[in-house]
């Protein structure tokens, strides 16, 4: 808050008091006993005669009265006196000397020096009553309701006798002209001096780590908020409408802040002090001031625009998306090099949740949610701007993600913590894709620009975690030879041991990203199982035989699937592929098997007849043509769409 407040410098205003009405009879009576007092009545206040002072009965308890019929009218040193004293009901009688200095002079026959001198001491009069009116509705909320109705009054019929004059046309050629004298004017530049002084006040420099600006634009906010508040709360009920009471005050109180943003906006401001000049143009002027809840409906009819003018306002916007674009660049490239410089070194990543992480997806999202923040402070369609701008900057800082990582994963092998680090990075992939989904929607594919790269990191983040796993797997697999098919369960037992020995790392994964690896070691198994299959090793002759290697396969099959889904795959995809390849062994009616094939061939469109022929090459008492008719069945178009996943286009046949 400023150092004074509209509080601090005006009491409260004391009840409006209004006077009692008087009568129809009254005021009939009093027309009745007035008498014209004519020339020579106001002739002689010009002559300096004193008035007798009327001695009141002390027992009579009432005021002194005021001249009676025979009293004769206040000097020129009464009227002074009376107007030093404040006595503003005496503007009156300066008025009707005014009208009869100029009646004079219009009917003649008065000496021209004469009326000079009358003339002069009337506005010298004149002089002392407006000091006198000003002076109170320079401060109205110290002036009591009474004297404030009373110095209005006085205003308001200067004004109307500005306009009678005004309407009468040109006056006595002796006198000068002196009319209009435009008070109501004077009022309103006496609100600017006002406003000027309130808001000029110079706040206490680096209050509360604040720029010298940023406090001057906090003083002059709060300064305006509240005096206009008291205005409307207090004054505009004793103001007479023609005065825009609250009008005179805001457009005030405007022009000078807007002169006060004009003069700032000529310099070349640092990036803060830019922005802030945009924030209380574009922002907190027009919103938290001028439609605040108190003053919106007060000044709706207040044509007060904007603080700066609409190019000015360009000029500086561009500058602001320019720079803080820069910024977020700039602080995104020292996120990642910080980050890389981890890996490099070897430094352990933090864990959260028994989960590896890195701050570096925290930082990047703060980086660029901060920046469209400040530009949506300023206004929406500046968010809207610089949205589209981050987004190109922030799919450009991703790929650059995605070189550094895989740079890393070729150069880091030897590093203690290596395995870990690739843990935390792929993690990070979850954070960025969130932020990126809930973000940035509205934009145009969002999915190859920003999704991308991080589909990349996970992927090679996988491969990485997977590398040494399948090839540890290889050599246990290549145990399915054709003397082993008989007894296959033991060959599987240790695959899966050694499967379940790699786990507990996965589980360092976030659980979307754990089950995406067992997915993919699920389907590792399924697909080095069938492939060991196809090998055209195993050739069984008799229906015994090849049921026996079905009920092998099947029960092979349900362990792999129980193990991985216990294990956390989804991968309910892969549920048929051993059990119906199993069926195709045991089916010996050609028929049947066709019927088989068809089903196999809509739920994994990528099986050919290149791995067809490889399993039917298992079946040894099939004739060649039986072989062709059921390979042949693939050929018919039965409307399968391309494979969503892969299986059998992993697999090459001989």
């Amino acid at each position: 808050m400023s150092e004074a407040s509209s509080e601090d410098l005006v009491p409260a205003l004391e009840a409006r008091v209004a006077p009692e009405p008087e009568g129809e009879e009254a005021v009939e009576e009093k027309e009745k006993k007035k008498k014209p007092k004519g020339l020579a009545s106001v002739f002689s206040i010009f002559k300096g005669r004193k008035r007798k002072k009327e001695k009141s009965s002390p027992s009579s308890g009432q005021p002194e009265p005021g001249p009676g019929l025979n009293s004769p009218p206040p000097t020129v040193e009464e009227l002074k006196a009376a107007l030093e004293a404040g006595r503003l009901e005496a503007a009156g009688l300066l008025l009707a000397l005014e009208q009869e200095l100029v009646a004079m002079a219009m009917a003649g026959g008065m000496d021209e020096e004469e009326l000079v001198r009358r003339q002069s001491k009337v506005e010298a009069l004149y002089v002392l009553l407006r000091d006198q009116v000003l002076g109170l509705l320079r401060r109205p909320l110290d002036t009591a309701p009474e004297r404030l109705h009373q110095a209005l009054a006085v205003v308001a019929e200067q004004e109307r006798e500005d306009r009678r004059a005004a309407e009468a046309g040109p006056g006595a050629a002796t006198l000068a002209t002196t009319r209009p004298r435009c008070w109501l004017q004077q009022w309103r530049h006496t609100v600017a001096v006002v406003a000027a002084e309130r808001m000029g006040v110079r706040p206490a420099t680096g209050t509360e780590g604040r720029s010298e600006m940023e406090g001057a634009f906090l003083h002059m906010g709060r300064t305006m908020k509240e005096d206009l508040e008291a205005v409307a709360e207090r004054l505009r009920p004793l103001f007479p409408a023609e005065f825009d009471v609250v009008g005179t005050y805001a457009r005030s109180y405007h022009e000078h802040f807007a002169a006060h943003a004009a003069t700032l906006a000529q310099f070349e401001l640092c990036e803060r002090d830019a922005y802030l000049l945009l924030l209380w143009v574009q922002n907190l002027y027009p919103n938290d001031i001028l439609r605040s809840p108190t003053l919106a409906a007060e000044l709706q009819g207040v044509s007060l625009g904007s603080l700066l003018p609409p190019r000015q306002i360009r000029l500086l916007e561009a500058s602001f998306l320019s720079n803080e674009v820069d910024n977020v660049k700039e602080l995104m490239a020292r996120a990642l090099e910080l980050e890389s410089q981890r890996w490099t070194q070897d430094v352990a990543p933090q864990k959260l949740d028994g989960h590896c992480h890195s701050e570096l997806a925290i930082d990047i999202i703060q980086i660029v949610s901060q920046g469209e923040a400040k530009a949506e402070n300023i206004t929406p369609d500046l968010g809207l701007q610089i949205k589209q701008v981050l987004l190109v900057e922030l799919a450009t800082f991703l790929r650059s993600y995605q070189r550094t990582f895989d740079e890393f994963l070729e150069r880091g092998k030897q590093l203690k913590n290596y395995r870990a680090n690739v843990i935390a990075n792929i993690n990070n992939c979850l954070s960025f894709r969130t932020s990126i989904e809930q973000n940035w929607q509205v934009l145009q594919d969002p999915q190859r620009q920003l999704l991308d790269p991080l589909s990349e990191i996970k992927s090679h983040g996988f491969d990485i975690l997977l590398q040494n796993l399948f090839v540890d797997l290889k050599p246990l697999f290549k145990r399915f030879t054709k003397t082993r098919w008989a007894v296959p369960a033991e060959t599987l037992e240790e695959i899966l041991a050694t499967v379940d020995g790699r786990l507990p790392e996965f589980w360092k994964l976030q659980d979307c990203f754990r089950e995406e690896l067992m997915e993919a070691v699920h389907l590792h198994l399924v697909k080095e199982y069938i492939i060991r299959l196809s090998k055209r090793q195993l050739v069984l002759k008799t229906a015994e035989q090849q049921q026996q290697l079905a009920s092998h396969i099947l029960a092979n099959a349900d362990t792999i699937q129980l193990f991985c889904k216990q294990n956390g795959s989804p991968a309910s995809w892969l549920h048929p592929a051993l059990p119906t390849m199993a069926e195709i062994i045991r089916l010996q009616d050609p028929s049947a098997i066709k019927m088989e094939v068809a089903t196999y061939a809509t739920s994994y469109p990528d099986f050919s007849k290149g791995h067809l022929s490889a399993i039917l090459a298992i079946k040894g008492n099939l004739s060649s043509s039986e072989a062709k008719s059921i390979r042949n069945i693939l050929d018919i178009n039965m409307g399968v769409q391309e494979p969503s996943r892969a299986l059998f286009s992993l697999i090459k046949v001989g």
